[in-house]
């Protein structure tokens, strides 16, 4: 019995320790924000992966910033319910007195033919682009392949940006300055990009593919910022940290372990709004006008490691990406 009251007593002080240390932790965050005082009024961001998660968060703030926000999402019914539980929490009024906008367009990054119809679309529809912000993503899941016949998460993670980028670009040039906000991962770090199994037709490991997309996304926004120097276009990518989100919904968590497990991602893991501070900061701060080509965590440059900066890799990658998604023949 006193054994249990003990136990108990431990389980409730830690509870409480823990409590404290998650609320201390909110409260600097938020007093930093990253999109304190600043304004996105007349500026057009399109934000793919917006309906949940840090992709969420991010077209809240940015319209609470009075930007244009197009949410790009596969899902165009959860994308629709959650602008209207943006709108709801910003309040109406927010939208329609303050400038900004919140609009929901269809965008299915595992299908090339749905990128191509939404830039289409964009580019019809829109007259300027200021901020492109490359956020959805795959992780983790069991192997499957995108429509066009790419494993899914290089294809997701990489391929469906690539392009979406690409077609992009003129009228991110036409409205410069302009950004573009390509969301990494630490997990880059574990990752190698091999060139005989791209596709991961000869073997796949799913952490190392999410790895693989991961390190691509950054040698993809190295190797663009090269070759948009003197544009006005800027590119940097980053990572969000350790960050709840429904990302990890292929990841399997023992029934046992799960009370634990939401424990410490309650105490320890950000909330979607605070892992949406860095991609808030590129997009918007005048801190990072001009910089390009950098990688960027908690709002503050970091270093790579060597292979996330070679060039030879990432030009390579970049003429192999082109033959796939059918920029050249």
């Amino acid at each position: 019995m006193a054994a249990a009251a003990v136990a108990a007593a431990l389980a409730l002080g830690g509870g409480l320790v823990l409590a404290a240390w998650r609320w201390l932790r909110g409260e600097a965050r938020a007093a930093a924000g990253a999109g304190a005082g600043a304004s996105m009024r007349g500026k057009t961001v399109i934000i793919t992966g917006a309906n949940s998660g840090l992709g969420r968060a991010a077209a809240a703030e940015l319209l609470r910033m009075r930007a244009r926000v197009i949410m790009g999402c596969r899902d165009r019914a959860r994308a629709e319910r959650a602008a209207r539980e943006i709108r709801a929490e910003l309040g109406e009024r927010a939208e329609a007195e303050g400038g900004g906008e919140l609009v929901v367009r269809e965008l299915d990054l595992a299908s090339l033919r749905s990128v191509r119809a939404f830039c289409h679309r964009v580019l019809q529809e829109e007259p300027r682009l200021d901020v492109l912000i490359n956020n959805a993503g795959i992780f983790q899941c069991p192997y499957m392949k995108t429509e066009d016949g790419f494993e899914m998460q290089f294809g997701v993670n990489h391929l469906g940006h690539f392009l979406l980028t690409n077609l992009l670009l003129g009228l991110l040039k036409n409205s410069a300055p302009s950004r573009i906000v390509v969301v990494s991962s630490k997990l880059y770090k574990y990752g190698e990009i091999n060139f005989e199994d791209l596709n991961s037709e000869i073997s796949y490991n799913k952490s190392f593919c999410y790895s693989r997309s991961k390190l691509a996304n950054i040698l993809f926004a190295r190797e663009l910022a090269r070759r948009l120097e003197g544009t006005g276009v800027t590119v940097n990518s980053l990572h969000p940290g350790i960050v709840r989100t429904n990302l990890g919904r292929y990841v399997n968590i023992p029934l046992l372990a799960k009370p634990l497990f939401n424990l410490v991602s309650w105490a320890f893991f950000k909330t979607p709004l605070e892992g949406a501070q860095t991609s808030i900061y590129l997009a918007s701060s005048p801190d990072v006008e001009g910089v390009s080509g950098k990688y960027f965590g908690d709002c503050k440059e970091e270093e790579l490691l060597p292979k996330a900066m070679d060039d030879l890799v990432a030009r390579k990658l970049w003429d192999i990406s082109e033959v796939m998604v059918g920029l050249l023949k």
